[in-house]
């Protein structure tokens, strides 16, 4: 929808138009950098996954010399104020016609916390503390849409009520209507909770059928194979999800 080029004219004319206008302004005696330098500072950090402290600020930032502790400083300023989810917000709403909604993908992502947190746990598959999130994308694999991170020890469908609330709160803000909205799921979220809590919110879920035990016997919910065959999409961007993942975390 919309390409940022860390850096470049286009990319600071596009953080001037689209983001700029939604984060909070400074307070005074805060740094007199420009705004659109820390932002590109702060999204350079996380293209790259380099630590705070390695961030080349001579090279990022270029009116005045500053510590690395200033962009963080923005950048959890305008976490904790709500300003980075307005923006997401207000991105989303304004290009929602090239969102292709014919069909939702849903999914989770474990994503490594080596360092601890609020919501980190020991994950047995990654063998490390993680923080989960689910994520809900189009067709073509655009994010549109993240839950609440819970710890790492637990299950997709933790919690899953609370988080699909938080999840549909965010599209509403955006002005996107979950009302019969069809999602695809993989095996692993088949449950009777997560049935019920999507049948409530009036989402159409489309997931294979996952027999745990004797006790979950078959039904006539309709499963479409062809429909399914769409997650590919999810897939394609998998890869990214580790780091989108950690922008999550720190995001909430």
């Amino acid at each position: 929808m919309i390409r940022i080029l860390i850096g470049s004219p286009s990319g600071k004319e596009s953080m001037m138009q689209y983001i700029l206008p939604h984060l909070s302004s400074p307070k005074r005696g805060d740094s007199s950098v420009p705004t659109w330098e820390i932002v590109n500072a702060i999204f350079y950090k996380f293209k790259s996954g380099v630590h705070w402290h390695l961030l080349p600020i001579k090279s990022l930032i270029y009116r005045e010399p500053i510590k690395y502790g200033v962009v963080y400083h923005h950048f959890r300023k305008w976490t904790k104020d709500g300003s980075w989810q307005k923006v997401q917000q207000k991105i989303i709403g304004q290009y929602k016609h090239l969102l292709n909604l014919s069909v939702a993908l849903f999914d989770g992502t474990h994503s490594p916390a080596k360092r601890g947190g609020e919501q980190v746990a020991y994950q047995g598959r990654k063998k490390c503390k993680t923080s989960n999130t689910l994520w809900l994308t189009d067709a073509d694999g655009l994010v549109v849409g993240v839950t609440l991170p819970i710890a790492g020890n637990h299950h997709d469908v933790t919690a899953i009520e609370r988080r699909l609330e938080y999840l549909v709160a965010q599209l509403t803000a955006s002005g996107i209507s979950i009302e019969s909205l069809f999602v695809n799921v993989d095996a692993g979220f088949d449950s009777q909770l997560f049935r019920e809590a999507c049948f409530k919110l009036g989402i159409e879920l489309n997931v294979p059928r996952n027999y745990r035990g004797a006790s979950q016997i078959d039904d006539d919910t309709y499963f479409d194979e062809l429909m399914y065959e769409q997650r590919y999409a999810v897939e394609r961007i998998a890869p990214r999800w580790p780091m989108l993942g950690k922008i999550a975390i720190a995001h909430y």
